[in-house]
């Protein structure tokens, strides 16, 4: 199993499981390889990108029995699935079922939704849709995503718990693109929740960071077509206790 990172929030009870995978995306943004510590153990956790990327990380991967004995004196009322794309590691199903059955976890995995893993023991899945306008989407993630959108209708119809998040990207993912996210999971059922994320500077990308007006008047704009819209802004301050570094 390719996990390589545990975070546990003590005031939530919830622990950010890290996988390391060889993605199926090659996102121009992706921040994973200048920083794959969890962003919530940083004060700053933006100073931490202005590094040189990394190829793999520091410590030697876990196995499935390792990360369950590392997690076995803690409350685990949630564990998340992280990563540059955990659908991808074979093992993370067998990881997702022994926390139902040894924490009675709530599973939410985060992806972006390309490829489907057996999803059995996930009680949520958050997909990132990064954009809709196909042409957008390839010269972002080197990749359609028609799977994507087809992935997304298919987990919906399986009964899961499902959102969706994208992030506001100043000359390329911007909020007319944002509109067609919305509406796209609108076609599905409005009461999908979306995130709207604001894009920070990280590689030798030409974007600016996405100001909290910007990415506000963006979630205002997809509020037209869905109930729950919310943001990610820059700005905003961590809630509660800084998580606690188990491997």
């Amino acid at each position: 199993m390719n996990v390589y990172h545990l975070a546990y929030d003590r005031t939530a009870e919830s622990v950010d499981i890290h996988f390391w995978t060889k993605c199926s995306f090659s996102c121009r943004s992706c921040y994973v390889p200048y920083n794959y510590i969890d962003f919530g153990l940083f004060d700053d956790p933006f100073s931490s990108l202005n590094g040189p990327p990394a190829k793999t990380p520091d410590k030697p991967f876990l196995s499935l029995d390792k990360v369950l004995e590392l997690l076995s004196p803690y409350k685990i009322k949630s564990s998340v699935f992280v990563g540059t794309e955990p659908s991808l590691d074979k093992e993370m199903p067998g990881l997702a079922q022994q926390l139902h059955a040894l924490h009675n976890s709530y599973n939410i995995l985060l992806t972006n939704g390309y490829l489907l893993p057996d999803i059995t023991d996930i009680d949520e899945m958050i997909v990132s849709l990064k954009a809709f306008t196909p042409d957008v989407h390839r010269f972002y993630t080197g990749r359609e995503n028609k799977n994507v959108l087809d992935n997304f209708k298919t987990v919906y119809q399986s009964g899961k718990k499902l959102q969706a998040e994208t992030v506001l990207i100043p000359g390329l993912i911007e909020e007319d693109e944002i509109v067609k996210i919305a509406s796209f999971v609108s076609s599905i059922d409005s009461n999908i929740p979306l995130r709207i994320d604001a894009y920070f500077p990280v590689g030798d990308n030409p974007w600016p960071a996405a100001e909290s007006l910007r990415v506000q008047n963006a979630a205002e704009m997809a509020r037209k077509y869905l109930n729950t819209v919310n943001c990610l802004t820059l700005d905003m301050k961590r809630i509660g206790e800084k998580p606690l570094r188990l491997y």
